[in-house]
This record gives structure tokens, C-alpha cells and sequence, in this order.
């Protein structure tokens, strides 16, 4: 954790602004605090920095192990610059709807970072991220950014109870996070208050409507899969993604006949940027995202719009899976 973080950090507990007491157990010659601990002088409230990582939540607040283990098995998959494709950054300027010019010298908020795809993709066009997660992919999110010389800072947090204050940041982005919570509104409205006046914010999130009905086998598999530990989901997802996965490949060759890998219940990946044993591993890292989430709850891009006027967001934008809003100037 490097200290330039506390102009940015709050106590969850008390929602206190005054700078955390800082006790540096361990530190590296850059600064970089790897052990320690942060105690609020209000509340007196005591957070561990653990592998250079502030953690604000404890065990029992983690309800998806699985995705922390799904990004320390995968890493690297989704990262452009060591995987050779630019998928990430193909998406992450596609949802965002932000010109990569916009990003320099911002301080952003990757709301449900994973491994750091796309904290990665904003560091590397200028921007300072805070890059939250609540699982332990955190700590692939911190190997994966570091070479942004101190430009991502890592905390291991939850979104409905962030240790940020309010008003502080220049943009968030949450982006295949909000479906996989217990509240997804909530998270769509509480994450406004952190935009400073004139911040952006874009949302993805899973939309509500008609492709869901034609996944009738993956829909009735998760009405078991979601109480499944990580170990049989991930068999599960193997097995699946072994007897399918030839088929899908053949099917996204032919067109108008690739559409019937919509009803096939694997997350199947085609792209040619990707060779085929990578299609295999994306293929099988969202397939075991679909069956390991304990929650899937997908919205209606207008009811996302709505949630955004209500809190005062203004230019709201959206379309299905998309959310995009401003903060107004006083």
C-alpha cells in the first residue's frame, strides 16, 4: 500500500475522513507498505494490510470465493499486454463509451476489479486506479498491475461499505460485477456518491430479456450449482466445457447457424485473436463464472437508467447491458 492512498481512504465503520494512523509493520525501499496495520483515530476501528493490500472485510463478507479463485487460476488470460490480444481494452473503451485521451491524470474506481483486466487498460492510458474487489482476486489484481509504477492502488473491500470518501473520484466503472451481488441496486446507486461533480460512470451488467429463456439447461443447472464448493463447480464446468466446446467452435464458424450456441450451456468464447487453446481457458473461466456466482441477477437497462436519475445522475444514457451517467456540477 503505498501512503498516497490515504488522501483517498474513509473508515467504513464510521465514515470518518480524518487520515488513518498508519503502523508499517514492513515496507519495500519504494515506500510500498506491505504489512501493517490502519487504525481509525475515531473509532478506533483496526484494518489489516496484508501482501500490500488494506482488507476491510473479513471472511464471512466473502460470498464469491469462487471468483477469487477463478482469477488466480487465470490471471493473465484476459491481460492484453501478456496475453497478445486487446480484447480488454477493445471492451473496456467500448463499454465505458471514454475516449483513451480522457483517462490521463483521472483517478478511477474499478468497482469488482478480478484479476485487473481493465485496471490495467486505464492504467496503461494515464490514469491512477483504486482497484476494489471483494474476493481474493485482489491479490492477482496487485501482481497484475504492478508495473504501473504505483498507479493502482489495491483494496480488498465491499462495494455496498467502500473505505472511500465521498465526492473524491474522477470516474468509476463497474463492469461484469453488479448481476453477481446481493443487491445490484444498491450498488447502482451508492457507488454515485464517491464522483466528484462532473465525474463519469459506466455500468455493464447482465440484461434482463430474451436470450435468458433459450438457456433453459444452464438455468436448471444453477438452481443446484450455486450451493456447489469451487472444486465441483469447476469439474462441472470442465466436463461441460470438454462436451461442448468442439461443437460451439464449429457452430461459430458458420454463419446465421451460430446463433444455436445460445442455447448450448457453456460461456463458449470464439474470437480470433485468441488462439484455440486460449478460447478453451476463456471458455472454461466463464463457464465456471455462470455456475459458481451465488447470485445472478440480471436488470433492465431502463430500470438502471431510472436508479441513476433518482440519486441526481444527469446525461443518463443506456442500452441493454449498459448504464452511462454524470455527475452534476454545483
Amino acid at each position: 500500500m503505498r501512503t498516497e492512498l490515504l488522501d483517498f481512504l474513509a473508515c467504513p465503520n464510521c465514515e470518518s475522513e480524518t487520515p488513518f494512523e498508519v503502523q508499517a509493520d514492513a515496507s519495500r525501499d519504494d515506500g510500498d507498505i506491505i504489512s501493517g496495520t490502519l487504525t481509525c483515530r475515531s473509532c478506533q476501528s483496526v484494518y489489516q494490510i496484508r501482501q500490500g493490500i488494506p482488507r476491510f472485510v473479513t471472511l464471512d463478507q466473502d460470498y464469491c470465493a469462487n471468483f477469487g479463485f477463478q482469477w488466480q487460476q487465470w490471471r493473465t488470460l484476459q491481460i492484453d499486454r501478456i496475453s497478445g490480444h486487446t480484447l480488454s481494452t477493445d471492451r473496456f473503451f467500448a463499454d465505458s463509451g471514454w475516449p483513451p485521451n480522457s483517462l490521463q491524470g483521472k483517478v478511477i474506481l474499478d468497482a469488482g476489479c478480478g484479476a485487473g483486466r481493465f485496471a490495467d487498460v486505464a492504467a496503461a492510458n494515464g490514469a491512477t486506479v483504486i482497484a476494489v474487489d471483494l474476493s481474493d482476486a485482489i491479490d492477482a489484481c496487485k501482481e497484475t498491475t504492478s508495473v504501473h509504477s504505483g498507479r493502482v492502488h489495491c483494496l480488498q473491500a465491499s462495494l455496498f461499505n467502500l473505505p472511500l470518501r465521498p465526492s473524491a473520484l474522477d470516474a468509476i466503472y463497474c463492469m461484469g460485477v453488479i448481476q453477481h451481488t446481493p443487491d445490484p441496486i444498491a450498488v447502482i446507486r451508492c457507488l454515485t456518491i464517491y464522483l466528484k461533480a462532473g465525474g463519469r460512470l459506466a455500468y455493464n451488467f447482465y440484461e434482463e430479456g430474451f436470450w435468458r429463456y433459450l438457456q433453459i439447461i444452464k438455468y436448471t443447472l444453477r438452481l443446484i450449482t450455486p450451493h456447489l464448493s469451487v472444486s465441483k463447480n469447476l469439474a462441472l464446468s470442465q466436463f461441460l466445457v470438454d462436451l461442448f466446446f468442439p461443437l460451439t467452435r464449429r457452430l461459430a464458424k458458420i454463419p446465421k447457424v451460430r446463433i444455436l450456441n445460445h442455447f448450448i450451456p457453456i460461456a463458449s468464447v470464439h474470437n480470433s485473436q485468441l488462439s484455440t487453446e486460449d478460447q478453451r481457458s476463456w471458455t472454461l473461466l466463464d463457464t465456471l463464472d455462470w455456475y459458481g456466482a451465488r447470485y445472478e441477477k440480471r436488470q433492465h437497462h431502463e430500470d438502471v437508467a431510472a436508479q441513476l436519475r433518482k440519486v441526481g445522475m444527469t446525461a443518463v444514457r443506456s442500452r441493454p447491458g449498459l448504464a452511462w451517467a454524470t455527475k452534476p456540477k454545483n
